[in-house]
């Protein structure tokens, strides 16, 4: 569902562009607001969400569509964990819907996908693994890598029961923004895919943007 955000980036705390191919990691205090923004559109932001003093609690698809009864993420979607405790909650969304049943590309699942010489093409694996081994004050390990969110993603499911990696629904400037319902760690990576629709083959930056709690 289509919703405005009424925050204004003048009142922001911290702007940040994130290129495609590179990860971000950081954490948000409960109540702070994190909008994601498709600077040049069709741009995929494969994230993860923990809570940010025990990762072993983290973003669970599941209890999640489980939670609202429905395959996609928008606006008044709240992001449950594995404890199916509130995580956070879509508060503004421009682009619609966003995938959660895709998962994140892997040097592995590239080469099933498309072609055996694909196989070492960065992927948001490699970027999440390279995250975690630079970042080690946040505890995180290869383990903790688990159901992601493919922000902008247009992964439509056929009527047979498949995934189809289809063109973007996004456009330039569209975002979603979420409100931290608990202390969480935000681990992205800026999808560097070169092999299907989703970002054209044309990977772009994208744009985080935080406000503190009100």
């Amino acid at each position: 569902m289509i919703k405005e955000s009424k925050l204004s980036t003048y009142s922001a705390k911290q702007k940040v562009i994130v290129d495609s191919g590179d990860y971000f990691i950081q954490t948000m205090q409960a109540g702070e607001t994190i909008r994601i923004v498709d600077l040049e559109g069709n741009q995929a932001a494969d994230t993860l969400f923990f809570n940010a003093h025990d990762p072993r609690e983290r973003y669970s698809m599941s209890d999640t569509l489980r939670g609202q009864a429905a395959l996609y993420l928008t606006s008044g979607t709240t992001l449950k964990t594995n404890l199916n405790r509130d995580l956070l909650k879509i508060v503004a969304d421009t682009c619609g819907r966003h995938d959660t049943l895709g998962g994140a590309c892997a040097t592995e699942s590239n080469t099933v996908r498309y072609d055996l010489e694909k196989r070492n093409m960065h992927a948001c694996r490699d970027s999440w693994m390279l995250a975690i081994a630079e970042h080690e004050e946040f505890g995180l390990t290869k383990e903790d890598i688990g159901h992601n969110i493919n922000f902008f993603m247009n992964v439509p499911v056929t009527p047979e029961g498949g995934l189809e990696f289809a063109d973007g629904v996004s456009a330039p400037g569209k975002y979603v923004e979420l409100t931290a319902k608990m202390d969480t760690l935000v681990l992205i990576s800026n999808c560097p895919q070169l092999n299907n629709p989703c970002n054209a083959y044309d990977p772009t930056p994208i744009e985080l943007v935080f406000w503190e709690a009100t």
